[in-house]
């Protein structure tokens, strides 16, 4: 059975949204050898649809010789959605949310999520996301989507693995508990 596991970047007061805009001045490379580690022990990617908006409206205009661009637009993708309905990006297979179950009990590697905090929460809720990966910042951004909004109820989790890098973000690996 293949494992679903999510990573997120985020903010202390538990923002997701718009990293891009928070992030970078925390980036060495221990946070890069994190991400890549987590990224390549995933065979496919499972997304929510704005995520996937994103990430289609970049990765495919990058320099194919970048590995990065070259995984990212190689790598089968699986897009949660109930509105999309003809994806453009290649190796792109939309799913609805009641078949991430049976594609979790299918054939392959793991599934990697990157983003798709809406999607996070709903397959913890449901007990189908395996492992959480948190790259926490120190830093407060005040505003934006937050991971557990109001109402996400009551989640258990259990921590795995931990680590502080020199930039003062810690990675956090959770479990089902």
């Amino acid at each position: 059975m293949r494992k679903i596991v999510a990573g997120l970047f985020i903010s202390l007061d538990g923002v997701v949204e718009s990293p891009e805009k928070w992030h970078f001045p925390y980036y060495d490379e221990d946070m890069g050898r994190s991400v890549d580690t987590l990224m390549r022990r995933c065979e496919a990617m499972l997304l929510g649809r704005n995520t996937y908006e994103t990430f289609a409206s970049h990765w495919p205009h990058q320099d194919p010789g970048d590995p990065l661009a070259a995984m990212m637009n190689g790598r089968a993708k699986y897009v949660v959605s109930s509105t999309l309905t003809d994806p453009a990006w290649q190796n792109t297979t939309v799913i609805a949310a009641g078949d991430v179950a049976a594609l979790k009990e299918g054939p392959g590697g793991d599934l990697g999520m990157s983003g798709s905090p809406t999607l996070v929460v709903s397959l913890l809720r449901e007990g189908l996301l395996d492992e959480l990966h948190l790259l926490v910042h120190p830093v407060v951004v005040g505003s934006g989507q937050r991971l557990f909004e109001e109402g996400a109820g009551h989640i258990p989790l259990k921590l795995t693995k931990s680590e502080t890098f020199g930039t003062g973000v810690l990675d956090l690996t959770y479990g089902r508990a």
